[in-house]
Parts: structure tokens; sequence; C-alpha cells
């Protein structure tokens, strides 16, 4: 059984609420930069953005399956 990589990420709303969206890929393909409060997340291999706008942001393995 394989648990899903995240990316969870601040709400705009809530400094103690976060959002969580699925990405394909292992954690380790994925690079995460950061200028002041603004954080880019790209996939490390092509430079793709998934991701640009607050911090911080985390990638981890989701606790369980889906």
């Amino acid at each position: 059984m394989t648990y899903p990589t995240l990316l969870r990420m601040p709400t705009w709303y809530s400094k103690t609420a976060f959002e969580e969206i699925p990405l394909s890929l292992p954690r380790d393909a994925y690079a995460i930069t950061t200028l002041g409060d603004r954080v880019r997340v790209t996939e490390a291999a092509t430079g793709q953005l998934v991701y640009a706008g607050i911090g911080p942001v985390e990638i981890i393995e989701s606790p369980a399956p889906f």
C-alpha cells in the first residue's frame, strides 16, 4: 500500500490551519526555495512550478493511504 506525498501549506485565513494537496512524485523529487515569507516548490528534475505563495510549507508523506 502506498502513502501519497502531500504538500502542506498555510491557509490565508488562519495561522494554525493548513491545506494539503496530493503530489504525484516521491517527497525527495521536490525542491523548496524560500525568499522572506514567499516560497516556491518545484519538481527538482524539471523545474516545473508546483506552488508559489506564502510559507512555510512542508512536503510530507500522508499518514494514511487514499
